[in-house]
């Protein structure tokens, strides 16, 4: 299946990663971005966020659409929260709009079998996750219908990780890699929860 290739597809280039499925909330402020996503909520129009790293702009970005517009103040800036929807990658980039834009390669994943043991492994830690770090549940039927760019959009983590995330064709992947970072994060509350106890303790071990 060849991919779908777009021109003149508003470009946001930020110090985020976006995933599908993700909320993002924007402060608009800047003229020429003020333009971008004005043009999107009137032809109801995606546009990308890209990362702009510390060494360069990534070439893989995510897709957006803006649901709804939050805020907006006296001097013009607004407020709007954004949906992750796709992945891209940048072709070509476009200086002839009144905003950033650029030929765009939407990205499909490869063709296989979904692992199933992957996906139950996935959902079980993330739930665990989720009720070691809320003390909420998740709803069991939101939690079967989210795939790894859903459990991911959820959970804080950092930028490099997320990116290496976006640019997987593959589910399976996807599903071993957040299977991982699930559970490097379970360990990081187990040292807050061990630190805060010493804390508590002014570093001695309590037996009541």
């Amino acid at each position: 299946m060849t991919d779908e290739v777009v021109t003149e597809f508003p470009l946001f280039p930020l110090g985020v990663v976006a995933l599908p499925s993700e909320a993002v909330p924007l402060h608009i402020f800047e003229q020429r971005y003020r333009t971008m996503i004005g043009h999107c909520i009137e032809a109801e129009a995606e546009f990308g966020i890209v990362w702009m790293a510390d060494d360069g702009l990534h070439e893989i970005g995510c897709a957006c659409e803006v649901e709804r517009v939050l805020e907006r103040m006296d001097d013009g800036s607004f407020n709007v929260l954004n949906r992750g929807t796709r992945p891209f990658r940048v072709v070509e980039r476009q200086g002839h709009l009144p905003f950033p834009a650029g030929v765009v390669e939407f990205l499909s994943d490869d063709d296989e079998d979904l692992d199933e043991d992957a996906l139950e492994q996935a959902h079980s830690i993330y739930s665990d996750l989720v009720k070691r770090a809320t003390d909420t549940e998740p709803d069991e039927s939101d939690l079967e219908s989210m795939d790894a760019y859903g459990m991911a959009a959820t959970v804080d983590f950092g930028l490099d990780a997320k990116q290496g995330l976006l640019e997987l064709r593959s589910e399976n992947a996807r599903l071993k890699l957040v299977t991982r970072l699930f559970r490097a994060a379970a360990k990081r509350l187990d040292f807050v929860d061990r630190a805060q106890a010493r804390a508590r303790s002014n570093g001695k071990v309590r037996f009541n």
